[in-house]
């Protein structure tokens, strides 16, 4: 591909590296650890032994994760192009933080993690229960990002260099700072700046933060039960994703060269997109339960799929095809993994 060049660090994802401990638990387990399906938390103290308690009990998979980072990957996978992505964020110096470096260098990935002295590589427990996941993050090194990582220029480069950029909320927690250059920057210079609402709590507990880089998102992408807790906190009154989206794109830009379009996966129902005060909605690929191994990974594979697409500016329509076929390859697997190469076109 002659132009393959132009593609060169496109698109520049930041987050929480993070390792995942995935097992198919029991509700037992959930009860335990008072954690819900569907949901996606940090970690709290009484969920610190859960991590040890599902490598004895359970059958447990280590799967290289981290939702902005899966994101990144699937596009990088979807695109086939050497160099179209990187991707930054925190690991620790240790065997965890090797192993997550050398998946995401073989994924394609073009990766400057900061490498954190104290702190141990972020982990992740995915329990399953009937394919569906319930997510608890603990940070640990992922949390340690700095801004002063970002303005290193040898980083800065990859921000210079990018056109697109995709970061899950889950980072609000950690890095507003380095959100703050990022989407200034895509601003400034008519790049397009996207992110995630990611999980209730980020809605929830992160409000403030959310709300002061929503006039820079040009895309919002989430989950209907994020789009809804999302209208509660913001006092809308209204359960109707559709609704929700409309509003969300309706919010203020901080400039006009964009418009904002809202997209909310919904599971097994069709896709909402939201721009121009109007609603497309795109059915998903049915999937038969039985063929379901669990949904860890659909909602990032789902963006990783239509960013790959928007980079290369096709129609909304065909991003949203490409996260469709992502999402289905990616919840026949276990976690957020896909075969050598894609079957999409």
């Amino acid at each position: 591909m002659a132009a393959s060049n132009n593609y060169d660090g496109i698109l520049l994802g930041m987050g929480n590296p993070l390792l995942d401990i995935s097992a198919v638990v029991d509700e037992d387990f959930l009860t335990k650890y008072d954690v819900k399906l569907n949901n996606a938390i940090l970690a709290e103290e009484k969920h610190l032994p859960m991590y040890d308690e599902m490598s004895s009990k359970f059958n447990v998979e280590y799967i290289a994760g981290g939702a902005t980072q899966n994101s990144i990957k699937v596009a990088q996978w979807m695109l086939q192009i050497p160099g179209a992505t990187s991707y930054m964020g925190s690991i620790g110096k240790d065997k965890y933080g090797e192993a997550m470096k050398k998946d995401a260098t073989a994924a394609g990935l073009n990766v400057h993690y900061y490498e954190d002295e104290s702190a141990p590589t972020g982990t992740c427990g995915v329990c399953v229960v009937g394919g569906e996941r319930s997510l608890i993050a603990n940070l640990s090194a992922a949390n340690c990002y700095k801004v002063d990582h970002l303005k290193k220029p040898e980083n800065w480069a990859l921000v210079e260099k990018a056109k697109f950029y995709y970061i899950a909320g889950f980072f609000l927690t950690v890095s507003p700072e380095s959100i703050q250059l990022v989407s200034e920057h895509a601003a400034a210079n008519n790049k397009v700046f996207t992110m995630n609402l990611s999980a209730p709590f980020i809605c929830e507990f992160f409000k403030d933060a959310q709300e002061k880089f929503l006039p820079y998102m040009d895309f919002v992408f989430g989950n209907e039960t994020e789009a809804r807790t999302f209208s509660r906190v913001h006092g809308w009154e209204t359960e109707d994703v559709e609704q929700i989206a409309i509003k969300i794109s309706q919010l203020p830009k901080a400039t006009g060269t964009y418009k904002r379009t809202t997209v909310i996966t919904q599971g097994a129902d069709p896709v909402v997109v939201a721009e121009d005060g109007k609603v497309t909605k795109y059915p998903v690929i049915p999937l038969p339960k039985e063929k379901l191994v669990d949904t860890n990974g659909a909602g990032d594979a789902f963006v990783g799929g239509f960013m790959s697409q928007l980079v290369k500016e096709k129609s909304i329509e065909e991003c949203v095809k490409a996260g469709c076929y992502a999402s289905n390859v990616v919840i026949q697997r276990s976690g957020c993994t896909y075969p050598e190469k894609p079957d999409f076109n």
